[in-house]
Parts: C-alpha cells; sequence; structure tokens
C-alpha cells in the first residue's frame, strides 16, 4: 500500500476524532493533558484527540429536588418537608474546578439549610410564610455557591407532612374556626333585622291606620289558604277612633 494513502487516512482519522460540536445551551472545558486551556463557545470545535479533551457544562436553569427532611420545629412538631432549589450555571471554569459535582453539593447544602431554617420557626409560621422560609433556605446556600460560579435562582418548599394526630387537630381547629365565623354573621344579621324591624314599628305607630292596613293585610296573607277560617277576636270598634273618622 503506497505510504503516502496510509498517512493521508490517518490524518483523516485523527482530525474526524477531533470534532466537536458544542451547543447554544452548553459550554465546553478543554483540557490539555489535565491541563485547563479554555472554555469553548457553541459551534464547531476541534481538539487534538488524545492530548486534549473537554468537558461538556449546561448553563441553563436546573432544578433539584430537595428529598423529604425530618424537621422538629422551634414548638416540638415533627414533620416531613421537602422542595426544589433552581440554579444556574454562571461561571462553568468555577463550577468545575472549584467543587466536585456541583449538583450533589447544592443537593447537600439545600438540605441542611431546610433543616436549619424550618428548626428555628414554630409550625404555623412555616405554614404561613412558605415564599419567606423559600427565601431563608436560598439565602443560605447561594452564600456558598457563589464562590463556586453558581447562581441560586430560586428555593421553593414544596411540601409539609404532618402527623396524623396534628391533622385531625388542625381540622378541628379549622371547623371551630369556620363555626364561630358562621355564629358571628348571624347574630350580626339578627342585629340588622332586628333594627329594620324596630324603624317599621315606629314609622307604624306615627299613623294609626297604618295598623288596621297592616292587619287587613295580615288577614289578606291568611287567606290565601283555602281551607282556612278567619276569626276576629275583637270587634272593630277596638280599633282607633282616628280610623273610624277616616272610613266615615
Amino acid at each position: 500500500m503506497n505510504p503516502l494513502i496510509v498517512l493521508t487516512l490517518i490524518l483523516g482519522i485523527i482530525l474526524l476524532a477531533g470534532i466537536r460540536i458544542v451547543f447554544e445551551y452548553k459550554r465546553a472545558l478543554k483540557f490539555r493533558f489535565g491541563k485547563y486551556i479554555r472554555t469553548l463557545e457553541p459551534g464547531f470545535r476541534w481538539i487534538i484527540p488524545f492530548v486534549e479533551t473537554i468537558q461538556i457544562v449546561d448553563i441553563r436553569v436546573i432544578t433539584i429536588n430537595i428529598v423529604s427532611q425530618e424537621v422538629m420545629t422551634e414548638d416540638n412538631v415533627p414533620c416531613s418537608i421537602d422542595g426544589v432549589v433552581f440554579f444556574k450555571i454562571e461561571d462553568p471554569e468555577k463550577a468545575v474546578l472549584e467543587v466536585e459535582e456541583y449538583d450533589f453539593a447544592i443537593t447537600q447544602l439545600s438540605q441542611a439549610a431546610l433543616r436549619d431554617v424550618c428548626g428555628k420557626v414554630e409550625l404555623d409560621t412555616i405554614l404561613s410564610n412558605r415564599e419567606e422560609m423559600g427565601k431563608n433556605i436560598k439565602s443560605i446556600v447561594e452564600n456558598e455557591t457563589h464562590h463556586w460560579g453558581i447562581e441560586i435562582i430560586d428555593v421553593k418548599i414544596k411540601d409539609i407532612q404532618l402527623p396524623e394526630n396534628m391533622r385531625r387537630m388542625m381540622a378541628n381547629q379549622a371547623e371551630a374556626e369556620r363555626s364561630r365565623r358562621a355564629r358571628i354573621i348571624l347574630a350580626e344579621a339578627e342585629e340588622q333585622a332586628a333594627g329594620k324591624l324596630l324603624e317599621a314599628g315606629l314609622q307604624i305607630d306615627k299613623s294609626p291606620s297604618a295598623i288596621k292596613l297592616r292587619l287587613y293585610q295580615t288577614l289578606s296573607n291568611i287567606a290565601s289558604e283555602k281551607n282556612s277560617t278567619i276569626l276576629f277576636p275583637f270587634p272593630e270598634e277596638v280599633l282607633p277612633k282616628r280610623i273610624k273618622k277616616k272610613k266615615s
């Protein structure tokens, strides 16, 4: 075989072996004999085979779940709390060279921060201020990850699991609160109705003829029932004289 052809084939294989494609949402750290050289931008790239290597880093927003953590709150209530962390690689060089497996490190930091933050407050605070708890956890985690070239975007508390007896107590408390509010609303309605009745009574007292008209209206309502018999408990003469004069 022609040596020139063999050399050409070898060179072709080397050229093909060194081709790398870096996607837009990734960065590639190039190492030469294990030493960091530079970070490759997206596009068509070539490295020296067997001499240079690359490590790919995703710079998109990454989501990591915080597995459920057993927490004892400040008021001695045991509960299980989980959450989620959103972060992004700002400096690929630091993320690779400063920490081993940055995603695992962030997971461990988030778990420790969640237990620390939730263990210093009462259960009611955790239930009513989840957003605030997430911000406190984020602050603790980003203080550590800032040196790794990682930006913590947000931390959310997803679920809080309480013991069965605690859930029953909270349900009873909520039911009692709803009952209290219902009684208050009913009392306010009765107070308003009594006020309206008082106003109507005072208005009727100002006009004696209104008493008789009200009586006839009541009798008309009773007479709408076909099987009703109406008995007058008193003669018409006992009604106020002013009504009789107007009638005559």
